[in-house]
């Protein structure tokens, strides 16, 4: 048996009667006013601005490097740069939630791991077009 959500409170000033005398008013646990477990999980929008207007200045958003992620998808490397993309993608997330230190280190390896992605794949491109026409490899 699983038990209600939805309970009877007794509070004070409410004029309705339950017919024992005491005031009540149902409430369901859902509309419970609680402290949230994290606050990284207050809002997954941008914050507003009485929430930034804190001592420390705001740096700014951190860069994600999506752009260059996405470049480095079209070098012949596809395991470095799918990987590059997803951090990249990892890294907007929490700049959006606002853990901007969690970002700013997610964005550094996505630029990392596109800019290897990049030099490898030129590499990769490169050494493919010089023994092609050396006549090594045949198409």
């Amino acid at each position: 048996l699983r038990g209600s959500k939805s309970f009877t409170a007794a509070l004070p000033g409410e004029t309705e009667r339950n017919g024992h005398g005491l005031s009540y008013k149902s409430v369901s646990v859902g509309h419970l006013e609680a402290a949230p477990l994290s606050p990284s999980r207050l809002s997954l929008g941008r914050a507003s601005s009485t929430a930034t207007s804190t001592a420390a200045p705001e740096q700014g958003r951190p860069r994600d490097y999506l752009v260059l992620a996405i470049f480095s998808c079209f070098c012949p490397v596809w395991p470095i740069n799918v990987v590059a993309l997803v951090f990249s993608i990892m890294s907007r997330n929490s700049g959006q939630q606002g853990d901007t230190d969690g970002a700013r280190r997610l964005g550094r390896m996505a630029r990392l791991l596109s800019i290897v992605s990049i030099v490898l794949g030129t590499v990769i491109i490169v050494l493919y077009i010089s023994l092609s026409f050396r006549g090594n490899i045949s198409f």
